[in-house]
């Protein structure tokens, strides 16, 4: 018995154009930031979790301050898939947010579109090496403050003067447990992409201290 692949007479370039264009997209930030509850709120599929037990060692090497309750953390990477329609896949790559697997993020980043950096006002200066990193590369990325119960509120002006922000860069407010809040976020990613289609140089950050 032939399987339906076998009998598709349209010709590998009909089925090449078939397939959904995929777009990869990540999602960084500090330690504790949210970026594991983000992918999750919106992946259409069960979201591929790396997610560890906090050990004594590691809340050494991790200081707790500001995410005190926190009890795990991802020590590779998030993965989550959206289809926004029938020619187009959303594939999301959640970063470690520890100093120490910083290395990862070069891998990570290789074909990525676009970025989006989750900010949170506890631990506001964490963001800072995701927005080197992608300003170094000239990867397109918006900021997300995720508005955590308790952390202060800050406008979207006084968040990109603290962090430094090009004129141009969106900074957004969300709440990464609910999926049409983190929903939003992506759709200011793509609409930011969209504005910014031409070949442009890579912006000259300031010193925030990027992963090497």
């Amino acid at each position: 018995m032939a399987y339906a692949a076998d009998c598709d007479t349209r010709g590998p370039a009909a089925t090449a154009a078939a397939r959904p264009v995929t777009l990869k997209i990540l999602v960084a930030g500090g330690f504790g930031a949210g970026k594991t509850t983000l992918v999750g709120a919106v992946s259409e599929i069960p979201p591929l979790c790396t997610e560890e037990l906090l050990s004594g060692i590691g809340a050494d090497a991790d200081p707790l301050d500001g995410v005190d309750t926190k009890t795990s953390t991802t020590v590779a990477l998030d993965f989550g898939r959206i289809t926004l329609d029938t020619g187009h896949v959303l594939y999301l790559f959640g970063t470690p947010g520890q100093e120490r697997f910083w290395f990862l993020w070069e891998e990570l980043s290789a074909g990525a579109l676009g970025a989006v950096v989750l900010a949170d006002t506890r631990r506001l200066a964490d963001c800072f090496p995701a927005v080197d990193f992608f300003e170094r590369r000239g990867i397109v990325f918006v900021v997300a403050v995720n508005e955590f119960d308790g952390g202060h509120r800050y406008t979207a002006g006084e968040v990109r003067e603290a962090v430094g922000l090009a004129p141009g860069v969106p900074v957004v407010h969300c709440d990464a447990r609910l999926t049409g809040s983190a929903t939003a976020v992506l759709a200011e990613l793509v609409h930011h992409l969209l504005s910014t289609a031409a070949p442009a140089v890579p912006a000259q950050p300031t010193d925030r201290g990027e992963p090497t």
